[in-house]
């Protein structure tokens, strides 16, 4: 094959249409038990479970033969991975590319490190996937996304933050009087690909106003959007009609996220990747 998008599962897509895709599992694990984040995965069992389980819980990446075996026998192979700040996904898929280059010299490759996750990565293989289309050399690929990429942004809106608590993200006095009050945490994937708060709002009601105050602030101007959501499609929904009341010009998708991003998010949570 001429081209391939290899993504870890933190980009919530098991498929993408018209182009060679293979999506790379990461697991949850929470005590005895492991949750692998493929098209099997029980998403609702595994946030139900998590939602009383007291111990810590945490995620593992995947392995170097695992990308390897993704990467099979593709003449370019372009790899999007969650932030190396939250996991070691990005270490490893470097790894499993050097060796693929060492392998087959006349093969090309490049990792990209999303510095985000779920949505943004998912604007990502999509331009990756158009510029295929448009028959496109690796080099102009690379180059053109990497520039499209310094252009998207995520955001997110947090319902609970019971696991993020578990496992030492936040203090659990924060996920405690987030839970009690009913306040929904919103910020954004900064910079550097760290979870960086923004604000706080009381009420389901006063999150969607609160998102489109921080695209506006973050240069949206009437672009791409793709918003995932973990059991919340009415949220996801009023902050679509939101939008495009802003922006009638406005390309909105919806989409659910899959199990290493309902790890982070938690039932109530909305991601937003948007173009600026």
């Amino acid at each position: 094959m001429e081209h391939k998008i290899v993504m870890d599962s933190a980009g919530d897509l098991q498929e993408l249409s018209g182009v060679e895709f293979t999506c790379v599992p990461l697991k949850i694990l929470a005590g005895d038990r492991e949750f692998v984040d493929d098209r099997e995965a029980d998403v609702a069992g595994m946030v139900a479970y998590l939602r009383h389980y007291k111990g810590k819980a945490t995620t593992a990446c995947p392995g170097v033969g695992e990308y390897l075996d993704a990467f099979a026998d593709a003449e370019n192979v372009y790899c999007i991975t969650i932030t190396g700040n939250l996991s070691g996904s990005f270490g490893s898929a470097s790894v499993a590319a050097r060796t693929y280059q060492e392998q087959h010299p006349e093969r090309k490759i490049h990792v990209f490190d999303s510095l985000s996750t779920g949505p943004e990565m998912v604007l990502m293989a999509e331009k990756i996937r158009t510029l295929i289309g448009q028959k496109c050399s690796f080099e102009e690929i690379v180059t053109q996304v990497k520039e499209y990429h310094s252009r998207t942004r995520l955001l997110f809106s947090l319902e609970s933050l019971h696991n993020l608590a578990n496992n030492g993200r936040v203090s659990p006095a924060v996920a405690k009087a987030a839970g009690l009050l009913g306040i929904r945490l919103v910020g954004r994937a900064s910079e550097d690909g760290r979870l960086e708060p923004m604000s706080k709002v009381r009420g389901e009601k006063r999150v969607a106003p609160e998102i489109i105050k921080h695209m506006d602030s973050l240069g949206y101007a009437g672009g791409r959007v793709h918003i995932a959501h973990c059991e919340n499609l009415s949220g996801a929904q009023k902050l679509r009609q939101l939008i495009l009341e802003h922006y009638p010009d406005g390309e909105v998708t919806l989409g659910t996220t899959g199990a290493l991003c309902s790890f982070y998010a938690e039932q109530g949570g909305l991601l937003v990747g948007f173009e600026t």
